[in-house]
């Protein structure tokens, strides 16, 4: 399917290695915990995979497989949040071309929004913190009771709260949960290469484009 430019009112964003490049603060707090309990660590890169689907999911993914005991799992969860709050900001950055991609879809008038499987609390704080000059209208992220990605309904609750239809949006992320999760909401799925996850993914996933750097993105505007 080719982009119709001229339908694209609006852009949702991923937010972990698409807006910003997080995964050594993710790393470094799960390792922390996992050494605190004497499990190994694993090395920085590893985290491209086990992140991506919620802190519950990261902790049981980065555990060792025989580990079920959900008492440790909810122990562990909580000290990760805590570790994850005084060191998420060490070395998380925006990825390069990320705030001028932001100012010019401002400029031309394109709508934006966030929606992230990281905690929303962490989500909201980052955003504000790492992105002060997007003008985001929504950003979400994990909720309780909420459904996370690749789950589309809290596409369809930005989506109604914007006032648009799917067909109105471009959904920009990483992962093979975004490519599901754009697609499931009926927004055009377009992969980001400078992620966590590789390019066979994001197409075997649905991606419709592919773009190197955040710039790359004006091109389907």
């Amino acid at each position: 399917m080719k982009p119709n430019s001229d339908r694209f009112k609006a852009v949702m964003f991923d937010l972990d290695g698409t807006l910003l490049d997080t995964l050594t603060d993710l790393a470094n707090s799960m390792n922390s915990v996992l050494e605190k309990y004497g499990f190994s660590p694993h090395p920085a890169e590893n985290y491209k995979y086990l992140a991506g689907s919620g802190v519950r999911e990261l902790v049981i993914r980065a555990l060792p497989f025989e580990i079920k005991d959900e008492g440790k799992i909810e122990r562990l969860i909580e000290d990760l949040l805590n570790e994850y709050e005084k060191h998420c900001f060490d070395k998380t950055r925006p990825y390069d071309g990320v705030p001028d991609l932001l100012t010019s879809l401002t400029e031309i008038g394109v709508r934006m929004a966030v929606l992230s499987n990281k905690q929303d609390k962490f989500t909201k704080m980052m955003v504000e913190r790492l992105l002060p000059d997007g003008k985001f209208e929504v950003v979400l992220g994990a909720r309780p009771n909420v459904p996370k990605k690749p789950d589309p309904i809290s596409a369809v609750e930005i989506m109604d709260i914007m006032e648009l239809t799917p067909k109105d949006f471009i959904y920009l992320g990483d992962s093979d949960l975004d490519m599901q999760t754009a697609i499931a909401a009926g927004m055009y799925p377009v992969g980001a290469l400078w992620g966590f996850r590789s390019a066979l993914e994001l197409l075997n996933s649905g991606a419709e484009a592919l773009i190197e750097k955040p710039v790359d993105l004006l091109k389907l505007l």
